[in-house]
């Protein structure tokens, strides 16, 4: 089962030391999952200061700067993964770094078919 951990935090609470570390330990973690055939992606994402928000509403678009919601955490990258199942994921996400500051979201990805392969 393929599972998307989405990874928040308050991107204020980490120095640029603990933002290298975790990178670092990130990197590290990657490498042990492709190593067991689980890692499909993973990237840090740009700070949410960075964002656009798009919205169709009555046909209308609209582009705003910066998030879809105010919230203390912001989603700050992920890991795209395939395990046995939702246990292996819970095992992996606890090893996120990120995981001692914030929350890592765990969801099934729901497959579809006829979408574009590698």
């Amino acid at each position: 089962m393929k599972y998307m951990l989405l990874i928040y935090s308050d991107e204020n609470a980490w120095t640029e030391q603990e933002r290298t570390e975790c990178y670092e330990k990130s990197v590290q973690l990657t490498q042990s999952l492709n190593a067991n055939g689980q890692y499909l992606g993973a990237s840090p994402l740009q700070p949410v200061a960075l964002a656009t928000s798009v919205r169709v509403r009555e046909g209308k678009r609209l582009v705003t700067d910066g998030p879809f919601a105010e919230t203390r955490e912001q989603l700050g990258g992920y890991f795209l993964i395939e395990t046995n199942d939702l246990d292996e994921a819970i095992a992996i996400a606890e090893r996120i770094p990120t995981a001692y500051k914030g929350t890592i979201e765990i969801r099934p990805i729901v497959e579809l078919s006829g979408l574009p392969s590698e």
